[in-house]
């Protein structure tokens, strides 16, 4: 405030001139001019009166003309100013030079940018941060839940309350959820995100464990669920910093307003459903965004169609899948267990770690960041889904071996290893043990040719000896090559320590 009075004074009273009133008040000899020249012109007297006692009134009294002359400058909308701000790349600079190019006698741009802060200084505070159209969306759970009541039993439950803001517009989404863990977190912004038709460049959350695993002013650790849904949607995850709620004032502000006209409406209101309380919670929604501004034209609905929305990305075609990640390694029997359930991974990753990402019905192998299986996803537990190109080349060859095929092998290589493969899977328990004996038959085949199998399997027909050992022992000793003769005639042993069937017919005594 300029020192009008002390300049008075010490001219009229104390009869200094300029340059000491100047040094003494510490104001420069032209200001002192300027005053005492004002103070002629308006022929006011010294001493004052009683009246001009305030120093404001001098003042006003004083400026009178420099006022005047300012007040017939055309006044620039403050309020489209603000509006046009919100646009991305648009500065005061800028519209300035729009105002200057309608009102050539307007005010400088000094001027100009200090009224317009002036008159943004007292908007309601959650409104002097200018964020652009389509920059950020805040994100929370409001604090108050709402209550749902079990028709059959009286039993209630507690609703949680998502809520998302634009911070350009302060358009809101809110829904109830009945769990706030990580699938309806999911959920929720994917309703949201429909609900705005797009998504913003920004995704503020808070800090919940079910979105942010390690909280970090600096590289905040996300759950990869979200990070993926992130990603899939093409905005960026910047979490506020703990307990900064200035970081996200938009969502604190939504959160507020919801609480105050949405949940504190419906207080007295029960829900037998989540549904039922959704459609009451969007009915009252309507009417927040609609309802006017008090310092500014529109509303937020109107902001939104008219700044917000054209600046949105685009949706995907598709609404995200949720998808669950887990790291697991694989085991020696080149497959990774999922609830229960067992998926094949190439062999080449035994004891590898690697991640897989579970959707309602696929379970996705990835390594290093790619993809290397995909199963549809198994029911029940104790199951196994095996891809055959998963399996090392032994495996394979081995279970390409059916009995329809064994049995052609065998016709090929002659009659007497088809009678004995044959044989062979009649007398094994189980077909799979069939399969290793007739295997072997195979291998002997390729090392000793399929003539000599041939006979050895003759051989071994005649002494009813069908087995893989049998025909490897005849082949090994070479009596492949000799002829059978007649089987053994088997002669009991008599002897007096030997006891024969009849001892035990006759109850233990001994017949003479």
């Amino acid at each position: 405030m300029r020192k009008i009075k002390e300049i008075l004074r010490l001219k009229y009273d104390a009869g200094m001139s300029y340059h000491q009133i100047a040094r003494s008040i510490n104001v420069s000899t032209s200001t002192v001019h300027d005053i005492i020249n004002r103070f002629t012109r308006a022929g006011l007297n010294w001493p004052l009166s009683a009246e001009l006692e305030d120093e404001k009134a001098l003042e006003a009294l004083l400026y009178l003309e420099q006022k005047a002359a300012a007040t017939k400058k055309p006044e620039p909308d403050m309020g489209l100013i603000y509006k046009e701000l919100k646009r991305k790349s648009v500065t005061l600079q800028l519209l300035w030079e729009e105002y200057k190019d309608l009102n050539p006698d307007g005010y400088q741009y000094s001027y100009f940018c200090e009224r317009f802060n002036k008159w943004r200084a007292k908007l309601n505070p959650v409104l002097r941060q200018v964020y652009r159209a389509g920059e950020r969306t805040e994100v929370d759970y409001a604090g108050q839940t709402m209550r749902i009541t079990d028709p059959d039993t009286g039993k209630t439950y507690d609703a949680y309350i998502f809520v998302a803001v634009l911070a350009s517009t302060n358009y809101t989404y809110a829904e109830a959820v009945l769990s706030a863990d990580l699938q309806s977190w999911i959920a929720s912004h994917v309703r949201a995100f429909e609900f705005f038709g797009g998504v913003t460049e920004i995704l503020v959350p808070d800090n919940p464990k079910t979105g942010v695993h390690h909280p970090c002013r600096y590289e905040p650790e996300l759950n990869r669920t979200y990070e993926e849904m992130a990603s899939y949607y093409g905005t960026a995850v910047i979490p506020a910093r703990v307990k900064r709620p200035r970081d996200k004032p938009n969502a604190e502000n939504g959160v507020l307003n919801v609480e105050r006209r949405i949940i504190a409406k419906l207080r007295n209101r029960t829900f037998f459903s989540i549904a039922e309380m959704n459609q009451a919670i969007w009915a009252e929604l309507k009417l927040l965004n609609e309802k006017p501004f008090q310092k500014l034209d529109g509303s937020r609905a109107s902001l939104y169609e008219e700044l917000e929305k054209p600046a949105l990305k685009p949706l995907p075609l598709q609404p995200f899948e949720y998808a669950v990640w887990k790291k697991l390694t694989v085991n020696i029997d080149y497959h990774v267990e999922v609830d229960k359930n067992y998926y094949s991974t190439p062999y080449q990753l035994i004891k590898e770690t690697v991640e897989a990402r579970i959707t309602s019905s696929m379970v996705e192998i990835i390594y290093h960041g790619k993809r290397v299986a995909s199963h549809c996803l198994l029911l029940g537990k104790g199951r196994f889904s095996t891809l055959p190109e998963h399996r090392p080349a032994s495996h394979q060859k081995y279970l390409e071996w059916t009995p329809s095929r064994i049995a052609g092998w065998a016709a090929q290589t002659g009659p007497n290893t088809k009678a004995l493969a044959a044989k062979i899977m009649e007398n094994k328990p189980h077909p799979e043990q069939g399969y290793r004996s007739c295997l072997g038959l195979i291998r002997l085949g390729d090392r000793y040719g399929k003539e000599r199998l041939e006979n050895a399997c003759a051989r071994a027909l005649f002494y009813g000896t069908t087995s893989y050992k049998s025909v490897n022992s005849i082949l090994k000793h070479g009596l492949d090559s000799k002829p059978p003769t007649e089987k053994p005639e088997f002669k009991p042993v008599v002897h007096a320590n030997i006891r024969g069937a009849d001892y035990y017919s006759s109850g233990g005594e001994l017949l003479c």
